[in-house]
């Protein structure tokens, strides 16, 4: 039988081309903005593009941002997608301070405007990067990474960054400019990835089916 995942629809763009990854990657997709039917899913993805304020109370306007935090609660499974991710934290910075959801602890911040050499660099981070492991993890078995090797490389858009509060709670991280960027969290049953895995090829459909397995 086939994987049910909810993507919650909350006007945020992409929704399609997320909803046709994960079927590829064999799961039977809801698209939904419906607080009730997020709430009862075992299987969660939010994907997000766009400022973190304004995307967080779209959220709250329809009630998904309680529905999300109650199915987590339950112990269901949630992956959060580029602002999707971000949103897992409990704020940001990004144009004035706003609340998250909570999930992982930590903030999002902006990524550094210089490089480690104090060389100017390109904001927004975007492009093709190369995930690696954070410092003390040499493995990513039983993670929506699992079976990619470090050096995997991801699509990101994006010009804030998580920083979660404990280390433990970072998966996977890539370098820009010198500057170590969470790519990936990981805490119980809640999962964020900064890039796009439905822009990043094969192996970021390798990362969405191996979400589309965990049990």
């Amino acid at each position: 039988m086939a994987t049910e995942i909810t993507v919650v629809d909350y006007d945020a763009g992409n929704l399609f081309s997320v909803a046709r990854a994960l079927e590829h990657c064999g799961a039977t997709v809801t698209l939904s903005g419906d607080p009730d039917v997020v709430r009862q899913s075992s299987k969660i993805l939010l994907p997000g593009v766009g400022a973190f304020g304004d995307g967080m109370a779209a959220l709250a306007r329809r009630g998904l941002d309680t529905a999300v935090k109650e199915a987590v609660a339950r112990g269901n499974l949630l992956l959060g997608v580029c602002l999707g991710m971000q949103f897992l934290l409990d704020g940001s910075e990004e144009f004035g301070e706003h609340t998250g959801l909570g999930l992982v602890p930590g903030q999002v911040v902006q990524i550094p405007v210089t490089r480690r050499d104090g060389a100017p660099q390109k904001i927004p981070h975007i492009g093709w990067n190369e995930l690696a492991f954070p410092e003390g993890r040499g493995s990513w078995t039983g993670t929506p990474l699992q079976g990619l090797p470090s050096g995997a490389a991801m699509y990101f858009v994006h010009s804030f960054m998580a920083a979660p509060l404990q280390p433990a709670h970072v998966t996977a991280e890539c370098v820009y400019g010198g500057h170590r960027i969470t790519a990936v969290v990981g805490h119980d049953n809640v999962w964020g990835a900064q890039f796009h895995p439905e822009k990043s090829g094969t192996d970021g459909l390798r990362f969405l089916k191996s979400f589309v397995n965990l049990p």
